[in-house]
């Protein structure tokens, strides 16, 4: 098959899949599957879990990656948005692939797409899984995006899926209640496979589709819970002794719910995927995800980095704060997309938050600052700066702020990355090629 020589750059690629389909979100998996079947990618050569749900998709495959790394395997990961860079998306043994194996990847599913036309994520998707396979990774770790049933990734069937959460995002495109939301997010269960269900509260329409589909449904709370204690948690198995595990050493108190989630993940998979108790707790020890609950301090500057974007993310954040020692004042910095339940993000920030740094995300989704600083405005917040961009709003904040304050960035991917990259904290890329 002839590769492609669309573009010699990725920004040039990336510039050109933000456009080329007619519709940014586009649900459906027809397409995917063409494309799929046209590289010979079905069924994939590795194993593959499936993640999904509404937070901390991010977290559980970093947390699988480190596991499954820890315990000798070869690992494929994808995720999604980025940070920083688009190749963050595509990752084996913890490394970014580069930009020349992203235009590799590219080319070859330009040359052999045909007429097909696939949105950005789905490009990422394709390109994802094609790299697994010319890795020869033994397992893949794919995020699923906003959806599940209809999502790309749904694309291959998952020899396990771990659902980590439901809650109220995206209800333009999923449903305007938890049960709608579940039922979409339940489309990558598959029959006589592991399904790992890490919400305490689960709605109906996600235990039902466990139960039609014919998976394996192991609950949280039924089959398996934990129980954090310091730096450690315990977990608990239905009809096996708990066991004592390290915590995560980030994202906060959220990721002992995460790691117990995947800590029963891996126990699902154990006959194909065998993993020993002392890679089980390095992988756990070692994990880490920047933009969750990151904590830095910075000319006696407390600096608090969170990519919470929905209430229930915006509600464990303030969970998390209230846990730490006051401190003389908090300024925020706030970036979002203009879909999500900003009321909801905001308030619960407004009574402790002295001064608000807002500014608009790289996206044409993104709410305006004018429509921030009003909508502040009416929840009683104090002090309101506007500015052009995140970068500007971060590095107003840091003039601002003195020793002993704290500064709160929050709201998005698209708020986080460029924030710390504005305050020199850019990651360096670790690549494979």
């Amino acid at each position: 098959m002839a590769e492609s020589t669309r573009f010699a750059t990725l920004d040039e690629w990336l510039a050109w899949l933000e456009t080329q389909h007619p519709k940014k979100i586009d649900f459906g998996l027809d397409r995917v599957r063409a494309v799929l079947d046209s590289l010979d990618l079905k069924p994939p050569p590795y194993r593959v879990i499936a993640v999904g749900g509404t937070n901390g998709k991010g977290s559980c495959v970093a947390l699988l990656e480190s596991i499954y790394l820890a315990a000798g395997y070869s690992v494929g990961a994808f995720t999604s948005p980025h940070l920083w860079r688009f190749n963050e998306r595509l990752r084996r043994d913890g490394a970014e692939a580069s930009d020349a194996e992203l235009l590799e990847l590219f080319r070859i599913i330009d040359a052999g797409r045909g007429a097909v036309s696939l949105t950005y994520f789905e490009w990422s998707a394709v390109a994802a899984i094609l790299f697994c396979a010319r890795e020869r990774v033994d397992v893949a770790l794919l995020e699923v995006g906003m959806g599940g049933r209809l999502d790309a990734v749904n694309a291959i069937d998952a020899d396990a899926a771990l659902i980590v959460s439901i809650d109220l995002d995206h209800r333009e495109w999923l449903g305007e209640d938890r049960d709608s939301i579940g039922r979409e997010k339940a489309g990558i269960v598959r029959g006589g496979r592991p399904v790992i269900v890490g919400d305490a509260n689960p709605p109906a329409s996600l235990l039902s589709a466990i139960r039609t589909s014919g998976a394996n449904g192991i609950l949280r709370g039924r089959d398996f819970d934990y129980l954090a204690d310091g730096g450690r948690f315990e977990l608990a198995r239905k009809g096996m002794p708990a066991v004592p595990l390290p915590l995560p050493g980030f994202g906060g108190a959220i990721q002992a719910a995460n790691a117990a989630a995947c800590a029963v993940t891996v126990d699902a998979l154990e006959a194909e995927l065998p993993v020993t108790q002392e890679a089980l707790a390095e992988g756990l020890r070692r994990a880490s995800a920047p933009g969750r609950w990151q904590r830095l301090t910075i000319d006696g500057v407390e600096w608090i980095f969170d990519v919470a974007h929905n209430p229930a993310a915006a509600a464990c954040l303030r969970r998390e704060l209230d846990g730490l020692p006051r401190r003389q004042r908090t300024v925020a910095v706030f970036a979002a997309m203009r879909d999500k339940e900003l009321a909801c993000l905001l308030e619960p920030f407004t009574a402790e938050v002295e001064r608000w740094f807002v500014a608009p995300v790289d996206s044409d989704r993104s709410a305006t600052p004018q429509g921030l600083r009003d909508l502040l405005r009416s929840l009683g917040a104090r002090s309101i700066e506007i500015h052009g961009d995140i970068a500007a709003a971060t590095l107003a904040a840091r003039a601002c702020a003195e020793p002993g304050d704290r500064v709160l960035v929050f709201g998005s991917f698209y708020t986080v990355g460029p924030a710390t990259a504005a305050l020199g904290l850019y990651c360096e890329a670790r690549s494979v090629g």
